[in-house]
């Protein structure tokens, strides 16, 4: 079986250094908020180009914190995309505000740029771009306009840890970044773990006030705050993990190149465009096809699963009806729920894997396969 994800294997190989790294932990008698924690904040806000990181307890939460220390409350509005994971509606609408949706780009799947004046109202007090798929929002028309307006940014970089946009880390141009490492992510621990990254002093003070009850010593809150915070465990197998981030994403970027080569031309599929300026770490290898549902049963039968991010938008979601979104008001979004798939991607991934891939879904085209 071809899989599509990484973390299973990341355990079989690294499986002595993650448990010593975990014993380290538990004999320390320190589990929360130490020096595992100190070391990875600084260490991947470094990695990122930032000053400071703070350490919480889900991707989730470290946008709802962002949001938060921005000030984002109820009555607000918050511009951001459909196409996404649903935790990045749920953290806007756990700071209170409102999501306004604007449509994404055809071949890159990300957030259209062009779309965000018209969007953009007396109550808008944020956006909220999403790093889909491991390439990053063309942020600097972003920001131009974010600019003009006097709205700050949050990154979404649940998905892009290690991009780049002309030569700037995913979560280094907005007034925050906010990572998800999630075991199935490129950077991924062994459970829930998620990080801010910022370069301004008193939003990183903010949010490490937030994260633990408002407090800034014990004992004593200095405003209304919540319990985030990245546990030690969690924090020394990330401090393991984080040298090797730079090496996963190159051979990410080979058999991204490998499927490239190997399906141009090929049938009615069209495969990721990556943008000018952009390096695309590929969390995800997201091809297009009007004939999706087909194809994936026909890679699953010959053993190679791929999947489906994501098939229902958010805007279309029971859950969410209340936003008052229609079926038809992001066209370009709800098409791509019916065409989208994300072929096998993975550092450990073999060339010869990768090849039974491609020899797969050519074989699918070649044939003519309508159905499985």
């Amino acid at each position: 079986m071809i899989r599509n994800w990484q973390y299973l294997d990341d355990y079989e190989k690294h499986r002595a250094e993650i448990l010593a790294a975990v014993d380290r932990v538990f004999s320390s008698g320190r589990l929360i908020l130490g020096r595992e924690v100190e070391s990875f904040e600084r260490d991947f806000a470094s990695f990122c180009g930032v000053p400071f990181g703070i350490g919480v307890n889900s991707g989730t939460d470290a946008l709802f914190l962002a949001l938060k220390a921005l000030g984002v409350s109820a009555g607000d509005e918050v511009i951001t995309v459909s196409n996404t994971a649903v935790p990045t509606v749920a953290a806007i609408r756990a700071a209170g505000a409102t999501p306004v949706f604007v449509d994404v780009e055809e071949d890159t799947y990300l957030m259209d740029v062009t779309q965000l004046p018209d969007a953009v109202t007396g109550r808008t007090a944020c956006i909220l771009p999403v790093h889909l798929c491991g390439q990053t929002v063309a942020m600097e028309p972003l920001l131009a306009i974010a600019s003009t307006r006097q709205i700050p940014v949050v990154e979404d970089c649940a998905q892009a840890a290690g991009a780049t946009y002309r030569g700037r880390r995913a979560g280094s141009m907005g007034a925050i970044g906010a990572f998800s490492f999630y075991p199935t992510k490129v950077l991924g621990t062994f459970g829930d773990a998620g990080m801010a990254v910022t370069a301004d002093a008193a939003l990183a003070a903010r949010l490490k006030r937030l994260r633990f009850y408002g407090m800034e010593g014990s004992y004593y809150s200095e405003e209304e705050g919540y319990n985030s915070r990245l546990d030690e465990v969690q924090a020394a197998i990330l401090n393991l993990k984080l040298p090797t981030l730079d090496a996963q994403v190159e051979r990410r970027r080979e058999i991204a190149a490998l499927y490239a080569e190997g399906l141009a031309g090929v049938g009615d599929i069209a495969l990721p465009a990556v943008r000018d300026g952009r390096e695309h770490q590929f969390y995800l290898y997201t091809v297009r096809t009007g004939r999706r549902d087909a194809l994936m049963q026909f890679l699953a039968d010959r053993g190679i699963e791929a999947r489906i991010n994501y098939p229902t938008p958010i805007h279309l979601m029971r859950g969410y009806r209340f936003l008052g979104y229609e079926a038809g008001s992001l066209p370009v979004t709800e098409r791509l729920a019916g065409e989208i798939l994300s072929l096998p991607m993975y550092p450990g991934l073999s060339d010869d894997e990768a090849g039974r891939v491609i020899e797969a879904v050519r074989a699918f085209f070649a044939t003519g396969t309508q159905t499985a």
